[in-house]
């Protein structure tokens, strides 16, 4: 069965897609700890962060760090914090959350965004790009 991640990239669950290309896909999280939060996929579905080869697993670093880079000039912040935790969804996936507190990370407190404010990002963190 396909995870959700899956369904997003196949197009049959619509996402607020931050970048794209071959192999990886990020997109806001629409239950964010903060606001801006990021999941950045491999478009391949894989369960485990550490099952993907090699360099796939650096082509999601590399991809996650260029997203992380345009966010942190996007939503005022401290620093953008990276998770990856995978018990949620299985497919692999890392969180990019802006940080101005340590509570951001715990990922107890939501943070609720109208459809303008998700859109209103999405442009913002591309401009970045």
């Amino acid at each position: 069965m396909s995870s959700i991640f899956t369904k997003i990239v196949n197009g049959e669950i619509p996402c607020y897609k931050i970048a794209e290309d071959d192999n990886f896909l990020a997109f806001l999280d629409l239950n964010p700890n903060a606001k801006g939060h990021t999941l950045c996929i491999p478009k391949q579905e894989i369960n485990k962060i550490f099952d993907i080869e090699d360099d796939l697993y650096l082509g999601l670093m590399a991809f996650s760090k260029k997203v992380a880079v345009a966010l942190e000039k996007s939503v005022p912040c401290k620093r953008v914090g990276m998770a990856v935790i995978g018990l949620e969804v299985p497919h692999a996936h890392v969180h990019l959350i802006p940080l101005n507190e340590m509570d951001e990370m715990r990922f107890q407190n939501k943070v609720i965004l109208s459809k303008e404010e998700f859109e209103d990002l999405v442009v913002a963190i591309q401009a970045n790009l």
